[in-house]
């Protein structure tokens, strides 16, 4: 061999071949894939734990939206029913001043607390208001007045208009006059 080829086959100390650390490489090597697989492990076991605790979430809310869906389906159909539920108070104010009208306000009362029973199973609520003090956003104020008493200063002195409430939640406010 000339000096140049021996030259080039200078040992490399690292080598496996001369060294003959081929097992301890070849365990260095697997130990480092199963650690490389540990982490892909833990990788989709956390994608795999998230996408478990999004799907459930997920659920619940549409759980959620269904219960208030459902709950509130009939909203506007008992909205509408709201002036007919006026008409019939003030139907039945009219009958009770009229002694002669005794036999027709019974008919007329069953029917009356027919619909408001009704509503009532459904999750409609009237919204108490007189006496009680003024909320903005409870209560819409329709006019001020001067107050009977200092106790009523700042509440509710009448209801012109009567509020209500489905499944706790405001459908329509209740019209009131206040004290000032």
């Amino acid at each position: 061999m000339s000096e140049q080829e021996q030259k080039s086959v200078e040992v490399d100390p690292t080598s496996e071949e001369i060294t003959g650390s081929q097992p301890a490489n070849s365990a260095a090597n697997e130990l480092s894939e199963l650690d490389k697989t540990k982490a892909a492990l833990e990788e989709y076991k956390d994608k795999y734990l998230r996408t478990v605790a999004e799907f459930d979430n997920y659920k619940r809310r549409n759980a959620k939206e269904r219960i208030e869906l459902m709950q509130t389906a009939g909203r506007e159909v008992i909205g509408e029913l709201l002036e007919v539920l006026d008409d019939c108070d003030r139907a039945q104010k009219t009958l009770e001043g009229n002694p002669e009208a005794a036999p027709l306000m019974e008919g007329v009362l069953l029917v009356f607390n027919k619909l408001r029973h009704k509503l009532q199973s459904r999750g409609l609520k009237v919204v108490d208001t007189l006496h009680q003090d003024f909320d903005a956003d409870l209560h819409e104020a329709i006019t001020e007045i001067p107050a009977p008493s200092e106790e009523l200063k700042g509440k509710v002195i009448d209801e012109v208009v009567k509020g209500y409430s489905l499944n706790e939640k405001m459908i329509r406010h209740p019209k009131v006059v206040v004290g000032k």
